[in-house]
């Protein structure tokens, strides 16, 4: 298997062509987002698995302009805070992109937070309106923040301060606005205030700009777009308030003309149908997912044919594993990847079974160092004194098996049932 660019100073560095990003400062993450969509207007942009709702390419753009629109009448101005407190829905995507769209600031939050976990991001963020779904609205009325509550009509909207989602988008019916009018937002300002998980101390907000998602979404897109590939459809189960499932695989994909299949949260069978019925192309999930997918049988009673891709993140995967799943699934390739919320962005593809899934990398070129990347690969010889103790070791093992069971508890709730 060819090796990215090894020096003779021990770094491998990436030997795609170096990424280009827009050099337009006035330029938002909206704009960016649809530069494209006009050649592709009735193309799927937003699927619901349960309901199969969706929204063409076209229909989210006017849908975005209509519910920007509304949050402006709320008094919503460039630089305030909107606090995203909801499972992934396609109604998510549609209030992120609102929000960046008129200069505000998306600040999303975990949907299995309590309410005393929430009122520390309230406290530090300040937010000016709160987007959620009826189930949680008990968590967050003692803020006393106006509210737009997700998903279908409910009694919650009996309260003054709340008003539904589809009020939100037909909050002027005279008015025929489908048409985004985005001005004086640009790549330096902050799109979105996100909190990490906490691993290190208590949770911190990171402030992320319009061009730090554009410039993440060239990145993790770069081999689409050098394969001139366009529409692949990518089942979302991550959840949308973390950066992966937020950067990655909801802006990430929809800026090149992908589709996302968007789950409240993870079943295994409602996942696996999800991918036969809408033919899903890519899918990012957790090793616990990765487990699954390669010990439970029900595995076998679905056509995943169309799976190509398979990656996997927030813990560390072992080879068996990942060589058990590709024999399940033998026409995707398994890969894992690292990343940190403060780059908004991925560090490194990784693969362990290379030579289990060589014909798959000669096929597609996921597993390469991304464009501007480099990367040391440490030997440690474990005869060797070294000053890195077994105790430390297992000090690091341990935060990222922590990080991997956080992310899939959020998937399933607060205690995190088994996959499968």
């Amino acid at each position: 298997m060819e090796k990215s660019g090894y020096g003779r100073d021990g770094i491998y560095r990436s030997m795609k062509p170096p990424l280009v990003l827009p050099k337009d400062p006035n330029l938002s993450m909206v704009t960016f987002l649809f530069r494209n969509a006009s050649s592709y207007p009735n193309k799927p942009a937003l699927i619901d698995a349960e309901t199969s709702e969706t929204l063409t390419f076209s229909q989210l753009k006017s849908t975005i302009a209509k519910v920007s629109q509304g949050l402006l009448s709320l008094g919503i101005t460039k630089n305030d805070v909107v606090l995203i407190f909801a499972p992934n829905s396609i109604q998510f995507p549609i209030c992120f992109f609102s929000i960046v769209a008129i200069g505000a600031i998306a600040s999303t939050t975990n949907p299995v937070y309590t309410t005393q976990e929430l009122a520390k991001q309230v406290k530090d963020s300040n937010p000016k309106l709160v987007i959620t779904v009826a189930e949680l609205y008990d968590k967050v009325k003692g803020f006393n923040l106006p509210a737009v509550i997700l998903g279908p009509n409910s009694n919650v909207t009996s309260n003054p301060n709340v008003i539904h989602f589809n009020d939100l988008l037909n909050h002027n019916p005279s008015s025929s606005e489908s048409e985004l009018n985005i001005n004086n937002v640009k790549q330096n300002d902050t799109a979105a205030l996100l909190y990490s998980s906490g691993t290190t101390g208590t949770s911190k907000g990171v402030v992320l700009s319009h061009g730090n998602f554009i410039a993440a979404s060239l990145m993790v897109t770069m081999d689409q777009e050098v394969a001139g590939e366009r529409h692949h459809v990518f089942l979302c189960v991550l959840p949308m308030f973390h950066v992966f499932g937020l950067a990655v695989i909801m802006y990430g994909q929809l800026q090149i003309g992908n589709a996302l299949v968007s789950m409240e949260r993870f079943e295994l069978e409602k996942a696996l149908a999800a991918v036969e019925r809408y033919r899903v192309s890519h899918l990012w999930v957790v090793p616990p997912i990765i487990l699954a997918l390669a010990k439970q049988s029900v595995v076998k009673k679905y056509d995943l044919s169309s799976l190509k891709h398979i990656g996997s993140g927030a813990a560390p995967l072992g080879k068996d594993l990942m060589e058990e799943c590709n024999r399940n699934i033998p026409n995707a390739v398994v890969a894992q990847i690292k990343k940190a919320m403060e780059k908004g962005n991925i560090d490194r593809v990784r693969i362990y079974a290379e030579n289990a899934i060589q014909k798959m990398h000669e096929k597609m070129n996921y597993l390469r160092l991304a464009s501007c990347l480099d990367a040391v690969v440490a030997r440690l010889n474990m005869q060797a004194k070294m000053s890195i103790t077994k105790k430390s070791m297992g000090k690091l093992g341990s935060a990222s098996e922590r990080r991997g069971a956080r992310l899939g508890s959020v998937m399933h709730g607060r205690k995190g049932e088994r996959v499968g």
